[in-house]
C-alpha cells in the first residue's frame, strides 16, 4: 500500500485536493488517473481510502470511499535526544525512530553539544516521508529545540530515565521498564551529558540507566532505547 498524507482531513470530510507539489507526484509522476484508488492518513490514526475524481497535477482531488482508525499505543515513548555534529546522523535516528514507533522527539541542547541549532522544517519533512513509507497512520511529534535545564523543568508524564556512559549506579533499560506506561528518555550528546547534568537529572528524579555494555553514538543509543521500549511493550 502506497500511503499520503493530507492533515486535514477528518471523517466528516467527503471530498478533498492535495497541494500543487503532492498533487504533480502523484500525477506526473506515479501516472495515476481519475477513478485511481488512493489510501490517506492525517496522522492521527486514521487511513482513507479515497478514489480520485479530477486528476489534475495542479490539484489532485479525491472524495473518500471509506475509512478506519487505528487504535493508538497503550504507552507513548518521548525521546529528547541532542542534536549530533553531524546533521545525517540526527536525520538517520529520525528516520529509523518513526519507523519503529516513536511518539514525540526533542532535541535538547546540552552542555557538550557540539551543535546547537536544528533544521526543524527539514526534520519534520524526514519524520514526514519516514512515515508515508512505513505505512505508520500516527504522526510523531516533533517538538523545537529547547535547552537542556528548559526540558527538566517540563512536565513529563510517567517514567523519566537518563542515559549515560559515567561509571555509576545504573540499571538496565529493561529491568526498569513497565508495559504501557508513558517514558520518557534522555540521550546526551558526543561528547555525554556533564557531570552537572547527570545530578540535576536525578534531582528531578530521572532515573540513571545502561543501554548495553558498549559506548554508542548518540544516535545509535536513541535507536537502541527506541526500539528496546517498543519491543518491550509489544512483546508483553
Amino acid at each position: 500500500m502506497q500511503l499520503f498524507y493530507n492533515p486535514s482531513v477528518t471523517e466528516m470530510t467527503e471530498n478533498f485536493s492535495f497541494d500543487k507539489e503532492e498533487s504533480k507526484h502523484i500525477i506526473k509522476v506515479l501516472r495515476k488517473k481519475d477513478t485511481d484508488i488512493l489510501y490517506v492518513t492525517n496522522g492521527l490514526g486514521f487511513l482513507f481510502k479515497t478514489e480520485i475524481t479530477l486528476a489534475s497535477d495542479s490539484k489532485c482531488t479525491v472524495k473518500i470511499l471509506s475509512f478506519e482508525k487505528v487504535a493508538p499505543s497503550k504507552f507513548k515513548l518521548h525521546l529528547a535526544v541532542a542534536p549530533t555534529k553531524m546533521n545525517d546522523r540526527y536525520e538517520w535516528f529520525l528516520e529509523k525512530a518513526t519507523e519503529i514507533g516513536i511518539h514525540e522527539i526533542t532535541p535538547i541542547i546540552c552542555d557538550r553539544s557540539e551543535r546547537k541549532v536544528v533544521n526543524k522544517e527539514r526534520f519534520d519533512k524526514i519524520i514526514l516521508t519516514a512515515m508515508k513509507q512505513c505505512n505508520q497512520l500516527y504522526l510523531p511529534k516533533l517538538n523545537e529545540a529547547v535547552s537542556y535545564k528548559e526540558f527538566l523543568k517540563q512536565q513529563n508524564e510517567g517514567l523519566q530515565f537518563i542515559a549515560h556512559c559515567e561509571e555509576t549506579n545504573k540499571k538496565t533499560l529493561k529491568s526498569v521498564l513497565k508495559t504501557n506506561e508513558n517514558c520518557t528518555l534522555l540521550i546526551g550528546p558526543e561528547g555525554d551529558f556533564s557531570e552537572k547534568e547527570i545530578a540535576l537529572a536525578l534531582a528531578n528524579h530521572y532515573i540513571p540507566v545502561s543501554l548495553g555494555n558498549t559506548r554508542l553514538r548518540t544516535e545509535t543509543a536513541a535507536i537502541v532505547a527506541c526500539h528496546s521500549v517498543v519491543f518491550f511493550n509489544e512483546n508483553e
